[in-house]
């Protein structure tokens, strides 16, 4: 599973609301709202907000991995 749980910390550190990301820099609110519930989202967006928060920003800035859990039989 991929969260987005560090996607919010890291805009919040950096000045940048989610107001100010659908305002400012056309990041529609269902996608906000499914990086919030931790859904899929495109490469295009996450590509945005890179380019939002500028250079040095990373994936692993934004995003973590944990593995799925395994389910019985697998």
């Amino acid at each position: 599973m991929i969260k987005f749980d560090k996607l919010f910390k890291t805009l919040k550190s950096n000045g940048i609301s989610q107001y100010k990301l659908y305002t400012r820099y056309g990041i529609s609110r269902s996608q906000i709202q499914r990086l919030k519930n931790n859904e899929s989202v495109t490469t295009h967006t996450l590509n945005i907000i890179l380019n939002i928060l500028g250079e040095g920003f990373t994936l692993n800035d934004i995003a973590e991995f944990t593995p799925d859990e395994k389910k019985d039989g697998e």
